[in-house]
């Protein structure tokens, strides 16, 4: 039987790919493990799966100063030596890695113990723990034509992002009683990521009484920041987060406003949603999400407001945009070569599997 480990994790952007491979791997005959953090969002999400899961110490590497600068190359040293125990007793065929720290250590350990390893990055420009993998690996898949020239030539793939099987399936009509909202009004679809966005929230919050009119929203705003005094609130349904609902929440959104992670983005490209992307923004991060966003803003695929825009009277005249324009957001959208993602993964790993024996 031929046997792939996957690594990945710190948010569920950098599982969220493996999860949407398991299936096609499983069908392949592939045993499946799982190195990640002892209790990062990855464990939960692996172990629903019944996927022998292996946690390793792991450690950030930071940009700037920070006191656990001076402990974390210990945890990451620690961790390394774990994924080379992984390696020599597991054994397997090939390493699949979706980024974030922890895989840093499995990738080098893969080298170590001269297993192939596949490397996915997902943001326009690779993230250092990618960076210091990327020597290791023998081919990384990216998601944007941009991210090409960043990459060894040797290596680079365009593959776009696997996206979960599950979430082109959803069901409106439950999605409808769930959130006990009529067929006379469209639906605006609110995702502030895997944590929510405060900010969003804010502005979306003060903006109900308007966007109620025309539209009904549901509102995923992260856990924690539920709003009790909103829960009457008629055309207005939120939720912390959502998981199996996720799907049918696509299904019935003609409009999403979201944050700009790759793998969320790539998702509403995949199901062919308008939607106004506003990204993290360069004060709050490298600035990967401002660049994911402009590039598809630059193929046509969304409609770009950066944080200092983002007012109550901006955020109107957006949605208003959208729902004149949206057919050429979707036209945009169904022109994108990117949805064979996951068929043009495996056949990398089957290939690079094929020639460690």
């Amino acid at each position: 039987m031929k046997k792939i480990i996957l690594t990945g994790g710190g948010t569920a952007g950098h599982v969220t790919p493996n999860l949407a491979l398991m299936p096609k791997l499983k069908a392949l005959g592939y045993e499946i493990h799982y190195i990640g953090s002892y209790e990062g969002i990855e464990k939960k999400l692996i172990e629903e799966c019944q996927i022998p899961y292996h946690g390793i110490s792991s450690g950030k590497f930071r940009r700037y100063f920070d006191i656990k600068n001076f402990t974390d190359p210990f945890k990451v040293l620690k961790g390394y030596r774990q994924s080379i125990r992984w390696m020599k007793k597991l054994k397997p065929d090939v390493i699949f890695s979706k980024g974030g720290f922890v895989s840093v250590p499995v990738i080098l350990a893969a080298k170590h113990c001269k297993i192939p390893a596949i490397i996915h990055e997902s943001d326009l420009t690779p993230g250092l723990a990618n960076k210091l993998a990327i020597p290791a690996a023998q081919k990384v898949c990216c998601n944007f034509p941009e991210t090409l020239k960043y990459l060894p030539q040797d290596k680079a793939v365009l593959t776009g992002s696997p996206i979960r099987a599950e979430l082109l399936r959803g069901n409106s009509l439950q999605a409808l009683k769930l959130c006990h909202f009529t067929t006379n009004k469209k639906v605006i679809l609110v995702v502030g990521g895997s944590t929510g966005s405060q900010f969003i929230n804010t502005i979306v919050r003060q903006s109900l009484p308007k966007l109620c009119e025309n539209y009904q929203i549901i509102h995923l705003c992260g856990k924690g920041n539920l709003d009790p005094s909103l829960e009457q609130t008629e055309g207005y349904a939120q939720f912390e987060y959502a998981q199996k609902e996720l799907a049918d929440f696509f299904a019935l959104a003609d409009l999403v406003i979201s944050r700009a992670g790759a793998n969320a983005i790539c998702e509403i490209l995949a199901l062919r949603i308008p939607n106004i992307l506003i990204p993290l923004s360069a004060n709050a991060s490298r600035g990967d999400q401002i660049l994911n966003a402009r590039s598809f803003e630059k193929q046509g695929f969304s409609y770009v407001m950066e944080e200092e825009q983002l007012t109550e009277d901006a955020l109107m005249s957006a949605v208003s945009h959208m729902s004149q324009n949206r057919q050429l957001y979707i036209k945009a959208m169904e022109s994108s070569q990117q949805f064979n993602s996951i068929d043009t993964i495996i056949q990398l790993i089957e290939e690079t599997a094929s020639r460690s024996k």
